[in-house]
């Protein structure tokens, strides 16, 4: 196995290198815009060796999909609030000048009524014009961000991409270091932490709130058919667990005790199926004011965090592994990632897709 159970990765990685505002090269510069369900991400790379490095990165929490589920609509506050984060990314999307940009929307966009006309309206008043992209391609896209994250001597890794509005399971296979893992099966629960927590309002008995919210992220990871084989390798440690998402960086640093958030110690870190429950029910048995005090978390992740624990056990629960790597990268990485590629590369990877 690479690496020990809660070991943070060590050593250069194939993806990001952290520099957050180094001086670049605006012509081998990229920019990938995630307009998620419950985060806005810019990030802005340069190329370097072996990937790529961080020149700056942007990141807010704006809750597009909150209530959505009971309306079917993005709400007004919700719309603002977006709109403010994406008017601050525009900002430093044209201070960096990027050769590259590619803009992406997901679950919220993608089941909301009115989320065609909210991005045409970004678009009239900020030039930022947004791809609603599918189930199929944000699972895809957070395989190729996580790929360094691959335990290179296993069979190969679930990728567990829990979503404001949607939990992508993705199964990818290794196929070497010098090639990305190659996905073979995915499944898209249109479940999220801030649907789930729409859908589930806190109340006084946490636990009881908790294992609702459970039972129902449980009934909707259940249509996830993946091989019997699949869960022989996460129970026998030849395969494991890649989690990527706000909840699972949060209870990392839950586990870790760290008194302020660190992506160095968080991205990478190996921890077992034991150490994840525990930080679970470590937050379980806290009110909504004793999470928001956790360092990890504060008052805007509170109630998130355990609808994300939620969808997290209960995959634990259908698929147990040994061991669990937590990722503070993803789709944002793997957009990235595509847009280093030769053009020649990305043609043939296009045109495969418009065939299956």
């Amino acid at each position: 196995m690479a690496g020990g159970l809660s070991t943070p990765a060590t050593g250069p990685v194939r993806g990001p290198t952290q520099s957050v505002h180094a001086s670049h090269d605006p012509a081998q510069c990229f920019a990938a815009l995630d307009l998620g369900t419950n985060n806005c991400r810019l990030l802005v790379a340069q190329r370097a060796p072996g990937g790529f490095r961080v020149v700056d990165s942007f990141s807010r929490i704006v809750r597009l999909g909150e209530g959505l589920s009971a309306t079917g609509l993005l709400s007004e506050r919700a719309m603002q609030r977006t709109y403010a984060a994406i008017q601050a990314c525009s900002e430093k999307i044209a201070r960096h000048k990027p050769a590259r940009l590619r803009c992406v929307a997901t679950q919220a966009c993608r089941a909301a009524r009115n989320g065609a006309s909210f991005l045409k309206e970004i678009t009239r008043k900020t030039g930022i014009r947004f791809e609603v992209i599918s189930p199929n391609e944000e699972a895809r896209l957070a395989v190729i961000g996580c790929a360094d994250l691959f335990d290179p001597v296993g069979v190969g890794a679930l990728v567990v991409d829990i979503g404001g509005g949607s939990t992508e399971l993705s199964w990818a296979i290794n196929r070497g270091i010098e090639r990305r893992p190659k996905l073979e099966h995915w499944f898209s629960a249109p479940i999220g932490v801030v649907t789930l927590a729409d859908q589930f309002p806190e109340h006084g008995d946490t636990l009881a709130w908790y294992a609702a919210m459970k039972q129902c992220a449980a009934d909707h990871v259940a249509g996830f058919s993946a091989p019997d084989e699949v869960r022989d390798h996460l129970i026998s440690g030849k395969a494991h667990i890649v989690g990527t998402s706000g909840a699972v960086t949060s209870l990392a640093g839950v586990h870790l005790g760290l008194a302020r958030y660190s992506r160095r110690l968080v991205d990478g870190l190996w921890i077992s199926e034991g150490d994840t429950r525990a930080a679970i029910a470590n937050l379980t048995a806290r009110d909504k004011a004793g999470r928001a005090a956790e360092p990890c978390i504060g008052p805007d992740r509170a109630d998130l965090v355990l609808a994300g624990a939620a969808i997290l056990e209960a995959i634990l629960d259908r698929w147990p592994s040994l061991r669990l790597r937590v990722a503070d990268r993803g789709l944002r990485e793997g957009l990235i990632l595509t847009m280093l590629e030769p053009p020649r590369r990305r043609r043939r990877r296009r045109r495969r897709r418009a065939k299956s």
